[in-house]
């Protein structure tokens, strides 16, 4: 469901795309009420309508709303406006999450070793 600049959904006016995935898609938008900038995350509209899909969605959304931390984004609101359910979050500035540094092995393998080490 690409959303176009200046579509709006309640009192959320999207400005433009941040991203995509399988499960779901991304909008910076405006807060009217509050005006604030927002991340609109909805489902892709070949599963908008799928009930487990939109329970998944609000699962998430109670999920992350239980959380309080500065790594974790906050949730303002789950909605639905003309059919369309959508999760409001706290936008967080800033490019794509870092890759860990190369030729540092997985956490996992790290770990092994280390655990290993201290038992010989």
């Amino acid at each position: 469901m690409a959303l176009e600049a200046g579509t709006r959904l309640g009192t959320f006016e999207v400005l433009s795309p941040l991203g995509a995935g399988g499960m779901g898609e991304v909008y910076r938008a405006h807060d009217t009420q509050l005006g604030r900038e927002v991340a609109l995350k909805l489902l892709p509209e070949s599963l908008a309508h799928d009930p487990e899909r939109l329970g998944r969605l609000r699962r998430e959304a109670r999920a992350l709303a239980a959380l309080n931390h500065p790594a974790i984004a906050t949730v303002y609101e789950i909605g639905d406006a003309e059919g369309t359910s959508f999760l409001v979050m706290e936008l967080v500035e800033g490019g794509a999450t870092p890759s860990p540094p190369t030729g540092c092995g997985s956490w996992r393998n790290g770990r092994t070793k280390r655990s290993r080490s201290r038992s010989s």
